[in-house]
């Protein structure tokens, strides 16, 4: 809204101090009186309960709009000042603002999509609803009958012939300029943090929009979109640890998912040849600003493909959605150390793990190599390795310590080793390596993608090892999944698997440093009432 024909106003009542409010939404003790958070809601009951009396109920059941607000300003935005016509809408959304001049109101009301102008006149709405209209509170929810106008300063607005409360806020708005600033009563009260704050309302406009575009690609290249189990018997598909529960009736131990590969590959087995998920995950690990125990991916299984289409796909999911979520391709990519403008829509760099290693460490390095050489060298980086590692984990843990935070343009980094790729088919041109990839921006990574191990007994072996890393104490590890083996028995066909995490994606695009600003309602320690 224009400061033209409103003031700023304050989402407080006239005599409480500016930070009252946020400070007793973000935790004080409510106890306190005068212009405290407990007197105002007292005050709110009060014109809940005058409400009752006199018929009315300030909890409706329904209430039947014409137009959204962005509607409004797209049939209407191009009036000129001072115009007013007889063209009828009814709207709803919330008070935002609102200033008394006398004989006229000016209030802001918002909706999902946008914000306008009511203009209230006494000499319209009469003496009673006038009155009713200066009682509202900041907050409220109201529906609105009236005509479209402009006012002599060019603001689009709403011309009141009639009110109806919707809803009555009995908790006040956090401050518009001091806000929610602790940013853990952001995360836990999301409800508030969506009300007063811009950027977290376009960061989930933003995940939407990414959702909905990798939705539009795959569909347009004849993926379907299918759902598999959220209780697996084995937490297979990845190297994590699980989330343990258990099915009373069957009296049976359950995992919650940690990965959706193993029961989409079993599709492709099945004929259906290109499938894909987006998919709740859950992973029993530590909370940080790049990771949360649940968390969404999408995964997709194209039949007589390897993982050169899996990176191709990567690179036009993740540009397009860019382009339909912000309009460009580029984007603002924020490592550890620094921030670089980044065009998605130019090739992506693609180099080996074993390739960085050497780079960031001057040796070297390759899985068939005896252990005792990389654990000397991992030594020299002060990295401690288990006893139980062979070459390619020691590889991997080199590269995590000593090239990963470096990849800040977006770099596929491939060729990963057998011993940590146990799913990935060993690479046509080095028995030692996988034709694996992992996509990292900014120093995180945001895919993995392969050619699908379709070798039973290979596959038999592979879990096999991961089992007797189970065994000594390995929580990750996987175990050995025998339906699957089973499922493999019948023909897996050559197969290119990727899977994507979509809230990296959406921190990425949406340029955000923390995952919980793309995750509604992400894990938190419980609050103390």
């Amino acid at each position: 809204m224009s400061s033209d024909d409103t003031l700023p106003g304050t989402p407080h009542e006239p005599g409480d101090e500016p930070g009252d409010l946020a400070g007793d939404l973000a935790g004080e003790v409510e106890g306190t009186t005068g212009s405290g958070l407990a007197a105002e809601k007292a005050k709110r009951l009060q014109k809940i309960d005058e409400l009752r009396t006199t018929g009315a109920n300030p909890y409706p059941y329904r209430f039947d709009r014409t137009v959204t607000l962005a509607e409004l300003r797209d049939l209407h935005g191009g009036l000129e000042a001072g115009v007013e016509t007889d063209f009828e809408v009814a709207i709803a959304g919330r008070i935002m603002l609102s200033r008394d001049s006398g004989k006229l109101v000016f209030a802001t009301m918002r909706d999902r999509d946008g914000e306008v102008q009511l203009f209230v006149s006494k000499a319209v709405v009469g003496d009673d609803a006038f009155e009713a209209f200066k009682g509202l509170d900041l907050g409220d929810w109201v529906g609105v009958h009236g005509t479209v106008m402009t006012t002599r300063k060019g603001e689009l607005s709403v011309k009141v012939q009639r009110c109806e409360l919707l809803s009555k806020a009995v908790r006040p708005l956090p401050d518009k300029w001091h806000g929610l600033t602790d940013t853990d009563t952001r995360f836990r009260q999301r409800y508030a943090d969506l009300i007063v704050n811009d950027d977290a309302r376009r960061a989930f406009r933003i995940r939407h929009e990414i959702i909905a575009s990798f939705r539009r690609t795959l569909h347009g290249r004849g993926f379907i979109e299918v759902e598999t189990p959220v209780l697996h018997v084995e937490a297979g598909g990845a190297h994590a640890r699980p989330f343990v529960t258990h099915h009373n009736t069957l009296d049976m131990q359950l995992y919650l998912r940690i990965a959706l590969e193993l029961h989409l590959k079993r599709l492709i087995v099945g004929g259906m040849e290109r499938v894909f998920e987006i998919g709740r995950i859950f992973r029993n690990e530590g909370i940080s600003t790049r990771h949360n125990p649940e968390f969404t991916m999408i995964e997709l299984y194209q039949a007589f493909a390897d993982y050169s289409e899996m990176i191709e796909i990567s690179e036009r999911l993740i540009t397009q959605a860019a382009i339909d979520a912000t309009g460009t391709s580029v984007v603002t990519i924020h490592g550890p150390t620094e921030q670089i403008q980044v065009d998605l829509a130019q090739p992506w760099r693609r180099a080996r793990m074993i390739d960085l290693v050497a780079e960031a460490t001057g040796v070297e390095v390759h899985p068939s190599q005896p252990v005792e050489q990389l654990r000397a060298l991992a030594a020299e980086h002060g990295i401690s390795v288990s006893p139980r590692w062979g070459s390619g984990k020691i590889i991997e843990e080199l590269f995590e310590y000593t090239a990963e935070h470096t990849l800040i343009a977006p770099t596929f980094v491939t060729g990963h080793p057998v011993e940590i790729s146990p799913l990935a088919r060993v690479d046509r041109h080095d028995p030692y390596l996988t034709e694996r990839f992992e996509l990292f921006v900014g120093a995180r990574e945001l895919a993995n993608g392969y050619s699908e191990l379709n070798d039973p007994v290979e596959q038999r072996a592979r879990f096999v090892d991961e089992q007797a890393a189970k065994d000594a104490g390995d929580a990750e590890a996987g175990t050995v999944d025998e339906d699957y083996l089973r499922a493999l028995e019948y023909g897996l066909p050559p197969t290119g698997g990727l899977g994507i995490g979509m809230d990296r994606v959406a921190m990425l695009i949406a340029g955000v440093h923390s995952i919980k600003e793309v995750i509604l309602f992400p894990t938190l320690r419980p609050e103390q009432f």
